[in-house]
């Protein structure tokens, strides 16, 4: 075979000159980037006798390289940082280069090779510089058919790079403003359809997953702020059927940004002290990155936050930032709109709840005395329907022997003034029921003070044989039992095994107080003592089982069960210290002195049941999960402690709490160790400062503790109390490590704590 003759060099330079301004002009009538990019590869790779090339361009927002040709390899887009392998270093020195062996180049990257299946052998890259000296790419070819690349080949690049830089730089800016133009669209239009919904939970549920999907993140979640309760509240989190969370106010990184009001954007979640990995813990996931934004009203007023997680490629940026604080903003008014509609239903269907689940019957009437409404327990009191109450004139219903009705009625419209009339009867066909009648004027306040009568309210309780015996029974047991027992009578005397939530609490140095009081002292300090607490616990649907002393036992579960009962257990705890808390600042103002208790629960299967003689019988509970939640009360005062749980407690709660664990001991009586937990909930900033903090130094000493590491131990004890120095608890850890450092306890070592008394 006769080899090829070479060009004459100015022949070679002339038609590469008129190659250059045709490309110039090819690349000019070009519309899209894309095309830009293809055009210029196949000259490239044409003119040096290539297999393929690729022409990457610097994308400065990420710091790589980007490339969507691969030339004899179809469409397809290439990211690699703008620091590695041969277009890299040509990208970031600005010098070409010709290389006779890729994979002979410590500079080469061999990943792309190995995604594609391509064999790179030899390469020239060149880089692309602007008219003012601005390196935006690198134009590369790979492979020469036939012999070497040369210095002619890699100037020749130089000068096509060169040559098509303006173009590739404006295009790369168009492309760039018809994405965000493209984005700004898709913003504008998103808010729309988000904001044209009232529902709350449809729209909350349109917010997360555009934020998610606007951001590029795993999951996000919008907290909104509930003013009455002083809690951030969410029902949708993208990723989770959770349901509805609730959290106080201050807690975690969505409490801190709703607090002050100001951006937190935490690339490593569990580097950042502020973050809680118990959610992650109970919900078994993850959390890399977290980006969280105040929603600020026009007032200026935060009323809720925006959080989006785990960024997918890395954390998130500034512009992710201001992109979702922009999103908020514009969902602000929206969202209030929707929580207010969203409210005035709750208390609608409140409202309409409370009316058909009272015993009590109640009967509205309007301006022209015409029943309007009629609850469930109205229509069973007046033995009706509401076809046959409903719309009628109260004159035409109440007739006969049941006239007082209506003159009652016409008293209040004239008075304005409540109308009471007690143990009344109703002759409702050849029955007589006995009631309390109350009736009530319905006013509405108009401008200026003044009222508009609405119609009337009477309401209807039936006092017959059996409202009689649940009101006197009422009085010495539990109201729900009594309710119970009624209902299914000698059915709740046998004796049940069922699971339930025990409460034990004791009064601290209880014996000091009656000394110092006397008798008629100390009755009248438990009355008012044993008030307060019972009304924390039936208010979370407890059953108040005895009081024993100065001790409440208290039952959750029992005789009507919730799915929620351990979390009902818990937060009556928290309520019982609050309420205490109040109650003891009333008792100072006045100079007595106060009042210091101890909570613990357990939860376990008990035995329920009508125990007692034939003449004197008490509905009680029994077994040993009473008896733990009874020695858990106690431990209160060895673990300087309000409230303690065991582990069966807390493996079952629902709501998240501030929970640290506080020892694994074997109770007297018993040869298995249990995990004992303290709840913090009921402290503020003032009585246990930097409590995040502390406890997570007082998780890291136990860990050390339960290693027989004591230095380590005693060195995150003492931080903790350091951040806390009424935290006790760090107090008697540190005591007990100084005795086991210099008496070992052995190999045998497990950090359980055997408790030697009651």
């Amino acid at each position: 075979m006769t080899a090829k003759k070479p060009r004459p060099a100015a022949s070679q330079n002339l038609r590469r000159a008129e190659l250059l301004l045709r490309v110039s002009r090819e690349v000019a009538a070009l519309d899209s980037l894309d095309d830009v990019l293809r055009a210029i590869v196949e000259i490239a790779a044409r003119e040096t006798d290539a297999e393929r090339g690729t022409l990457f361009l610097n994308d400065a927002r990420t710091g790589e390289l980007y490339s969507r040709i691969g030339h004899g390899a179809g469409f397809r887009e290439i990211r690699l940082l703008n620091s590695t392998g041969i277009a890299g270093h040509v990208f970031g020195t600005g010098e070409g280069m010709v290389v006779p062996d890729a994979y002979a180049d410590p500079r080469f990257n061999s990943a792309v090779d190995e995604q594609t299946g391509f064999v790179t052998k030899c390469i020239v890259c060149a880089p692309i510089r602007t008219a003012r000296g601005e390196i935006v790419g690198a134009l590369q070819v790979l492979n020469k058919r036939q012999g070497e690349f040369t210095d002619e080949d890699l100037r020749f690049l130089e000068a096509v790079a060169t040559q098509t830089a303006i173009t590739l730089q404006s295009m790369q800016f168009a492309e760039r403003m018809n994405e965000a133009r493209k984005q700004e669209m898709r913003f504008l239009e998103l808010v729309s359809d988000v904001t044209s919904d009232i529902d709350l939970g449809t729209m909350l549920t349109k917010v997360v997953g555009e934020a998610a999907r606007m951001l590029e993140a795993d999951r996000a979640t919008l907290f909104l702020h509930d003013e009455k309760t002083d809690e951030l509240f969410s029902r949708v989190v993208m990723g989770d059927a959770m349901g509805e969370i609730r959290l106080p106010s201050h807690v975690g990184i969505a409490g801190a940004v709703f607090t002050k009001g100001q951006t937190i954007n935490i690339p490593h979640a569990y580097a950042d002290l502020r973050f809680s990995p118990a959610f992650d813990k109970k919900s078994g996931y993850f959390t890399r990155s977290i980006l969280c934004v105040p929603i600020v009203n026009k007032a200026g007023r935060v009323i809720g936050v925006t959080q989006v997680l785990n960024k997918r490629g890395g954390p998130f940026r500034e512009e992710d930032e201001a992109r979702l604080k922009a999103f908020t903003a514009q969902l602000a008014i929206s969202l209030e709109n929707a929580k207010l509609f969203d409210d005035v239903q709750n208390i609608k269907n409140y409202n309409e709840s409370m009316l058909q689940s009272m015993s009590n019957g109640v009967v509205t009437l309007n301006e022209e005395e015409r029943i309007v409404t009629c609850n469930s327990a109205g229509l069973a009191i007046l033995r009706t329907t509401t076809e046959e109450i409903l719309d009628h004139d109260v004159r035409e219903y109440f007739t006969g022997a049941n006239a007082w009705v209506v003159e009652r009625i016409k008293v209040v419209e004239e008075t304005l003034d409540p109308d009471i009339t007690m143990d009344a009867e109703l002759t409702l066909g050849t029955e007589r029921v006995s009631v309390n009648l109350t009736v009530l004027p319905l006013m509405s306040v108009e401008e200026k003070g003044t009222r508009k009568k609405l119609g009337s309210l009477v309401m209807i309780e039936d006092i017959s044989s059996e409202k009689r015996m649940k009101s006197t029974m009422s009085r010495y047991m539990d109201p729900v039992l009594a309710d119970r027992l009624l209902a299914d009578g000698e059915e709740l005397l046998g004796g049940k095994s069922v699971t339930a939530t025990v409460l034990f609490s004791d009064v601290r140095g209880f014996t000091g107080i009656t000394e110092e009081l006397g008798a008629q002292g100390t009755v009248s300090l438990l009355n008012e003592y044993f008030t307060v607490m019972v009304d924390c616990i039936t208010k979370q649907g407890g059953m108040l089982d005895k009081f024993i002393g100065d001790a409440i036992m208290a039952a959750f579960g029992l005789p009507v069960p919730h799915d929620d009962d351990e979390d009902r257990a818990v937060r009556a705890a928290i309520s019982m210290v609050t309420e205490l808390r109040r109650w003891n600042a009333q008792r100072a103002g006045s100079g007595r002195k106060p009042v210091d208790i101890g909570i613990g629960l357990n939860t376990d299967v008990v035995v329920s049941g009508n125990i007692g003689s034939p003449k004197r019988m008490d509905y009680t509970i029994i077994g040993d999960g009473v008896n733990l939640a009874s020695r858990l009360e106690s431990a209160c005062k060895q673990y300087a402690a309000r409230i303690l749980i065991s582990e069966n407690t807390y493996r079952k709660l629902r709501g998240t709490y501030r929970v640290r664990e506080v020892d694994r001991v074997v109770v007297k009586g018993k040869h298995e160790p249990v995990s004992i937990f303290e709840v913090l909930d009921y402290h503020t900033d003032e009585t246990f400062p930097n409590l995040l903090e502390a406890v997570n130094y007082f998780k890291g000493g136990l860990s050390y503790y339960r290693k027989a590491n004591w230095d380590e131990a005693v060195k995150c004890f003492t931080e903790a109390r350091v951040l806390n120095p009424h935290d006790e608890l760090s107090g008697i850890y540190l005591e007990r490590c100084a005795a086991l450092k210099a008496s070992p306890p052995g190999t045998e070592w497990d950090g359980v704590w055997v408790m030697k008394s009651k």
